[in-house]
């Protein structure tokens, strides 16, 4: 059995491919390293993924793409936690941009932008991710994703920045206050989740002027921040993964088209396209 799993912030998609069947389904929370230990990540599986681990002494081969697996010591920790479950299996962790790429490029040369919970942008070359300088998180980063659209909203709110009808239909959605925000976002882990949890309230608002100029400006600071800092993005394809993309690529295609930027696919969870992508991989190489 092969098992392959695509992590974000807030949510992990794990299928495994047993024989000729159709793969099986799984979801747990985030596992981000830099936001859960080992011991957290194991007790996640664990309680919320219970029939997958049933199936640990036949799990042969893991392929882990997740946020905040770039670094040697951050893969090591979600390493652990797998091999801890999956004792018998081989365990490959890598960065959900790596993931992303082999979902949406394949074999080509590409460039692949996440818009999810987080956001980041990576070149691929056909057979690796080129490090950039994006990626720098919810705090210093994270143009046009799901936290940046949250955290925008909760300011306006508490600002008083609303336009009052939005406010209202805000207030009654999300009865919050100032010092619960707060408590979420300076003193409860997975911070970064919480303020994307708001981002939803933007599909009710989303043809509000209010609303697509909101869309607008994260979107905008997304390509002009992250994909224009590449001199020749003119010359490449931009596919898209993750929430935000799927569900505003309506104003993500106008945004870009008014940028002369060329999109390819956008799509909202790439761990089916992952694991094809895995299982045409090994069945080749086993060929060759």
């Amino acid at each position: 059995m092969i098992l392959v799993a695509d992590s974000g912030s807030s949510k992990t998609d794990w299928r495994l491919a047993a024989g000729s069947g159709s793969p099986l389904s799984f979801s747990t929370v985030g596992l981000n390293p830099y936001f859960v230990t080992d011991k957290d990540i194991i007790k996640s599986i664990q309680d919320q993924a219970r029939d997958m681990v049933s199936h640990s002494a036949d799990v042969e081969e893991i392929y882990f793409f997740g946020a905040g697996c770039s670094s040697p010591d951050r893969r090591e920790i979600v390493s652990n936690a797998l091999s801890h479950i999956f004792p018998k299996a081989y365990i490959s962790v890598d960065s959900d941009l790596l993931g992303s790429a082999y979902a949406t490029c394949g074999k080509n040369r590409g460039f692949c932008c996440v818009l999810g919970t987080g956001s980041n942008i990576s070149y691929f070359d056909g057979e690796a991710i080129h490090d950039g300088k994006h990626g720098l998180g919810y705090v210093l980063g994270d143009e046009g994703s799901g936290t940046w659209f949250g955290k925008s909203l909760i300011t306006d709110y508490l600002y008083g920045n609303m336009p009052e009808d939005i406010r209202a239909e805000f207030e009654s959605s999300f009865p919050i206050t100032k010092e619960e925000v707060i408590r979420n976002v300076y003193m409860k882990s997975r911070a970064n989740a919480y303020l994307a949890s708001f981002a939803k309230f933007l599909t009710l608002i989303r043809y509000t002027d209010y609303g697509q100029q909101l869309l607008g400006k994260g979107l905008l600071e997304f390509v002009q921040g992250d994909i224009k800092s590449y001199p020749d993005y003119t010359q490449h394809i931009f596919h898209f993964v993750g929430s935000i993309a799927y569900c505003f690529s309506e104003e993500l295609k106008e945004v870009c088209a008014q940028n002369g930027i060329a999109i390819g696919k956008i799509i909202r969870q790439p761990v089916n396209d992952l694991l094809e992508y895995i299982l045409a991989r090994n069945q080749e190489a086993s060929l060759g």
